[in-house]
Parts: structure tokens; sequence; C-alpha cells
């Protein structure tokens, strides 16, 4: 398949670098706005000031510098720690293991935006706007 699929890496790798910067930062607006249901589907927004308030902070602003491709690494390893913070604080102390402690997206975005901290953004971004010119 990498054959075939392999000449439109950066592309794909585009999109889901996209794609993981939007739902992060709508997690954010969550947080932050009361925005898709607010906290616990009460429509309210986490109090301001809070750790919680501060994390919404984070996820709303590195998920839509990491959407639009503007300081990609920088941000995308902020996100990658502010996720492991959340795991270990929130689902760790639970069990051991992710999928019986409820961690599993924390671990998911943790990875990945590690892993788009050590990509940046490729293609489609503001960041290769800016080097062309």
């Amino acid at each position: 398949m990498e054959k075939i699929l392999g000449k439109f890496s950066p592309y794909a790798y585009a999109l889901m670098r996209i794609m993981v910067g939007l739902l992060f930062a709508c997690n954010g607006a969550r947080k932050l706005f009361g925005a898709f249901g607010g906290m616990r589907g009460t429509g309210a927004p986490a109090e301001l000031f809070t750790q919680l308030w501060f994390a919404g902070l984070i996820e709303f602003v590195a998920g839509g510098l990491v959407a639009i491709g503007l300081w990609t690494g920088f941000a995308a390893f902020i996100a990658s720690g502010e996720m492991a913070v959340a795991y270990f604080q929130a689902h760790f102390p639970k069990d051991f293991w992710p999928i019986l402690n409820a961690g599993e997206r924390a671990v998911f975005y943790c990875f990945v935006f590690l892993y788009i901290a050590a990509r940046g953004t490729v293609v489609w971004g503001v960041e290769r706007i800016w080097q062309r010119r």
C-alpha cells in the first residue's frame, strides 16, 4: 500500500494534523466558552483561572495553531505535555491501563501531538506560506 499511497503521505499527514488540531481546539472551546454542551453537558464553561480553564486555553490555542500550521512544533509539544499531565492527574490514579481508567483519549492526543511536534507543519500551513516569501 505504501507504494500507492506513499506519494500522498505529506497530504495525509497534513489532513491528520488539521483534524487533530481542530478537534483539540473544540475541546478547548467547550471548556472556555461552554460550546458543544459545555462542561459535563451543562452548557457552562469552566470557572475562570482554574486548572480546567487553563487546560481549555491551552487546548483552544494550541489546537488552533496546529490546525493552521503556525508554530506547529512548539504548540504540539505544549499540547502533548498538557495531555501527559491530564493523564497522570486524572486517569493514572484510577488504574495503570488507559483502557481501564478512561485515559485512552489523553494518551492518544499525547502521542499524536508528540509526533506532530517532531514532524512540524510539512504542507498546508501558515509556516510554509511564510517560508516561500
